[in-house]
């Protein structure tokens, strides 16, 4: 008999009473939405269907998701849905993959202030590539991109970045013409962060002087101007890493790097290894000493405090588009590219079928576990803590 796996919801079970205890005065309400939403996920407190075998007659009782986007079990078919979206607007070049990085000293700063420092984070990123990608020195193009916020490392320490997934190329500034990138190369990663550093830079001074930044605690010497200075000066001192990682390849490697990186929540189930003792163990990568797999073991409540750490504010996009795969401008400045690529000769029948980007383990299953011939249909519904909904 398989053991069943460990999910981020029984630590919350069995300790999120304890977090309460030490921080309940601190938490957000996304942060409190968070740990009841999981804890209830696939449970009698969601309510939900009963369902039988139309052929043997077999039953079994499905509970209701929670839907929430920080749980690590609803994400499989928003994650479909949305890729089945993207696939349609892949483009028959090069991908290539850009990730860049807020430097550590401005990390707690971004904790305490999440939503402001996220958005200058996703601004400065985009206007980086687009500006640079325009000037005629390097592309010379208008680009498109999708951007997504992760805000987590391996384990599970506070570490904003943007990984950007970027069409080798764009349109010429006059309109005419599709401007590739040369081969294996996007743009110079030193001009993009330096650019990044200024502008960056620049945006969150402005947060500043419009009083949109708030410190608490070891920060609290930030709130005066000269300490404020003295943080910038020291950024703008330090090198920021943008990286450019190897391209892609086609569309349909891009495609398959998103199904990874685009719906992630900062641990899955699958890392998770014990829980004995009120203490968590998981597994992360160490990126530093050659991507050797490790096991961590935390004391649950710092477990729950650092995945809390990731809860985004009520409402903030942490996927968005940009240039010609704006929301705005997408269906025009996207047929305007494939009509640019198929003057250059570029063919367009090896794109990924849009109808076949949802894998089997992510569609609806309503064949029988147990005769594998019948179809399950539901022929009750159970409302909320199992009362009938009736």
């Amino acid at each position: 008999m398989n053991r069943l796996r460990l999910e981020v919801a029984d630590v919350i079970r069995r300790h999120g009473s304890d977090y309460l205890q030490a921080y309940a005065s601190v938490m957000t309400p996304a942060q409190q939405r968070v740990l009841k939403d999981l804890a209830e996920c696939r449970t009698a407190a969601l309510g939900g269907h009963r369902q039988e075998c139309d052929r043997c007659g077999h039953q079994k009782i499905s509970y209701n998701s929670c839907r929430n986007r920080h749980c690590p079990k609803c994400q499989g078919q928003a994650r479909a849905e949305w890729l089945q979206a993207r696939a349609v607007e892949l483009l028959p070049v090069e991908y290539f993959h850009v990730v860049f990085t807020l430097p550590h000293h401005l990390q707690q700063v971004a904790l305490q202030n999440k939503k402001v420092v996220y958005e200058i984070l996703f601004r400065a990123s985009s206007e980086t590539l687009r500006r640079i990608a325009a000037d005629p020195k390097h592309l010379g193009a208008e680009i498109g991109f999708l951007s997504v916020l992760h805000t987590w490392g391996q384990n599970l320490h506070h570490h904003p970045h943007i990984h950007c997934v970027v069409p080798g190329g764009g349109i010429s500034l006059d309109g005419t013409r599709w401007v590739s990138c040369p081969s294996g190369f996007f743009l110079p990663v030193r001009v993009l962060s330096s650019f990044f550093r200024r502008r960056f830079l620049e945006l969150l001074k402005r947060a500043f002087q419009e009083r949109a930044l708030s410190f608490q605690g070891s920060l609290a010497h930030l709130s005066h101007p000269n300490g404020f200075r003295t943080l910038l000066a020291e950024a703008a001192s330090k090198h920021w890493v943008v990286y450019a990682k190897p391209p892609f390849g086609g569309p349909e490697q891009a495609l398959k790097y998103l199904a990874r990186y685009t719906h992630r929540v900062a641990i899955s189930n699958q890392r998770l290894l014990a829980l004995k003792d009120a203490k968590v163990t998981f597994a992360w990568k160490d990126y530093s000493n050659g991507h050797r797999l490790r096991a961590m073991t935390l004391d649950a409540v710092a477990f729950l405090r650092r995945f809390l750490h990731h809860i985004l504010p009520k409402g903030f996009k942490r996927i968005r588009h940009y240039g010609f795969l704006a929301n705005r401008c997408r269906r025009v400045k996207l047929s305007l590219c494939r009509r640019l690529l198929h003057n250059d000769g570029c063919d367009d029948s090896a794109l990924p079928n849009p109808n076949e980007i949802v894998s089997s383990a992510e569609q609806p299953q309503d064949r029988c576990p147990l005769c594998h011939d019948g179809r399950m249909t539901v022929v009750e519904v159970i409302g909320p803590r199992g009362f009938d909904s009736s």
